[in-house]
């Protein structure tokens, strides 16, 4: 077994020798940069770890990998453009470097590039990866067209925005498992336990993301703090802040999240004051807790040795920890 940083460096490596600017170089330049900012790199280093976890050489998992990573950060371009997002990992975003018809359409070339990509594999790993990640990647659709329409509607419940993030986001942390999985060949109860690992994985995650969007550190946390303020975004923060407060908060809570000030510091402040009094950013912080042992609970699950399933929980725990 390797470390994460040794599956992060051998994947960067490989990145960077597939992924070049060719001709037409504004269709292709976006995609380097993209590819190219950094980081965490969390979903291809979760294919390459299960696929050794599962006893097969990480390297016949870089292509899976790779396809997750260029998937991703498509998602990502397009989700940027239609959250008009100045910033993306602390650099500007591709359709502010260049322009919103170049990020379409290079956020097209992604999507494909993605699929290409498992046409290195063969038979029924092909097959499987496919069908996987066709599955995962309109889920991602559902998830981002959810979060749009939650953004105009008043009736939004907690349930409905956990949904929402499992489609969005952990739906591919738990694809990248079974992904290294699939590669290894490894039995159908490993790959479904695998899975479910990763997408309660994914959904902690999520919910730390979006509680590092209000409370995390500019320096560090590489996007706009106060984003999903902002688009007024009902994310877990906002609703149980609405379930915890008085009428009056409430009503103050919504009222805040009907204006779009050109200066919003003060809209930013104002919510996040009302996050921490009505107890949302302490729940918030539990709920993160609660699904990473959810998590966990699935792994002791998992007919592993414990020395390859102590990786996988030190993955969890340090996406629990992060500050990014």
């Amino acid at each position: 077994m390797h470390t994460i940083s040794e599956y992060r460096e051998a994947f960067i490596e490989y990145l960077n020798l597939k992924v070049e600017t060719k001709e037409p170089k504004n269709l292709y330049e976006p995609i380097t940069y993209i590819l190219n900012l950094g980081g965490k790199r969390l979903r291809p280093v979760l294919v390459l770890m299960s696929a050794e976890i599962f006893d097969t050489p990480f390297e016949k998992a870089l292509d899976a990998a790779l396809a997750i990573e260029v998937f991703h950060n498509f998602s990502l371009v397009h989700d940027d453009i239609m959250d008009d997002a100045p910033l993306r990992r602390g650099k500007a975003t591709v359709h502010e470097k260049w322009d919103l018809n170049t990020g379409i359409l290079s956020g097209d070339a992604m999507l494909i590039n993605a699929y290409q990509l498992f046409e290195n594999y063969e038979g029924i790993i092909f097959k499987e990866l496919a069908q996987l990640f066709t599955t995962t990647a309109i889920q991602v659709c559902e998830g981002q067209q959810y979060d749009i329409d939650f953004e105009s509607r008043d009736d939004v419940e907690i349930e409905d925005y956990l949904k929402m993030i499992e489609y969005k986001t952990a739906v591919l942390v738990g694809a990248s498992l079974q992904m290294g999985a699939i590669v290894a060949g490894t039995s159908e109860e490993c790959k479904k336990a695998v899975y479910q690992y990763g997408r309660l994985l994914g959904i902690a995650f999520q919910l730390q993301d979006d509680y590092l969007d209000a409370f995390g550190d500019p320096k560090t946390f590489g996007k706009q703090v106060g984003g999903d303020i902002i688009e007024n975004k009902k994310t877990f923060l906002y609703l149980k802040a609405l379930e915890n407060s008085g009428k009056l908060t409430s009503n103050n809570l919504e009222d805040l999240y009907s204006i779009n000030p050109m200066d919003a510091s003060g809209k930013i402040e104002a919510v996040k004051i009302i996050f921490e009094e009505s107890g949302a950013a302490e729940l918030t912080r539990k709920e993160i807790s609660k699904y990473t042992n959810e998590a966990f609970e699935v792994l002791d699950q998992i007919d592993l040795p414990e020395n390859k399933k102590a990786l996988l929980r030190q993955f969890g725990s340090s996406l629990m920890d992060r500050k990014v």
